[in-house]
């Protein structure tokens, strides 16, 4: 039964993709804000599917904890969802991604549009000055900026592998850092289609101050979203030791 709601929720999620996808171009000829609006009508219709196909409902807690105005947010990333459900409870995410995603045809187009903030990891100084001069823009008009610290989904219980990238981003903006931490894998796998019916929880933790030096941040940030997502699964917590050392963010 549940390969056949698999199979069924995925000609709903890449219909709407298709079908949404059209559109999206269309509306990304009008302007950045018609987009915005379209692709959070298109993750209302996904997890709209994903609810009655699958039997997954997402719960979103603690909104009460997004600072007002521009910020950063870094999420725990284990499931494709945490890059859809997003987009039901921040109304304007800038997404930090691979600067690859834009050479894709269609797809690349409305990216560019809605101003993500792509990362070009080969690029040098000069992309990194790019990368930042869109961060600080997307700060200034109010969005946060929703980055995944580990750079790639992870399996629920993985070891974390937090990047120090994000610490850069964060000393840049000089802007609070909210945490997101989640329960998405067990219903919807790092790799593959939802596999049974639960509770998808985001849980937004209390933000992290600007100004906080990179060591200590790292140790809070990895700290605090692993205790919740480890809380969420059920999980008990390892003792946090010294940050990671990998250089990369997204």
């Amino acid at each position: 039964m549940s390969a056949i709601r698999s199979l069924l929720f995925g000609v709903w999620l890449y219909g709407a993709i298709v079908i949404f996808g059209l559109g999206l171009l269309v509306l990304s000829l009008i302007g950045r804000m018609p987009t915005v609006i379209g692709v959070r009508i298109w993750a209302r219709t996904v997890l709209f599917g994903l609810r009655w196909i699958c039997g997954v409902k997402v719960e979103v807690r603690g909104q009460e904890n997004m600072p007002e105005g521009g910020c950063l947010l870094a999420c725990k990333h284990q499931s494709m969802l945490d890059t859809i459900a997003p987009w039901i409870f921040v109304s304007d995410p800038a997404f930090v991604l691979k600067q690859e995603l834009l050479k894709l045809p269609f797809y690349g187009w409305v990216v560019g549009r809605m101003q993500h903030i792509p990362i070009d990891r080969a690029g040098g100084a000069t992309a990194l000055s790019k990368m930042m001069a869109a961060a600080r823009k997307a700060v200034a008009d109010h969005r946060a900026i929703l980055i995944f610290p580990e750079g790639t989904r992870q399996e629920v219980g993985a070891k974390p592998d937090y990047k120090v990238g994000v610490a850069g981003i964060y000393k840049d903006l000089g802007a609070p850092c909210a945490l997101v931490a989640v329960h998405t894998g067990h219903v919807w796998p790092a790799r593959g289609l939802p596999s049974k019916p639960g509770v998808a929880v985001f849980e937004i933790l209390p933000a992290l101050p600007p100004g906080m030096q990179r060591a200590a941040f790292m140790r809070e940030m990895t700290a605090k979203i692993e205790e919740a997502s480890n809380r969420l699964a059920g999980i008990a917590t390892a003792p946090t030791n010294a940050p990671p050392q990998t250089e990369t963010a997204q």
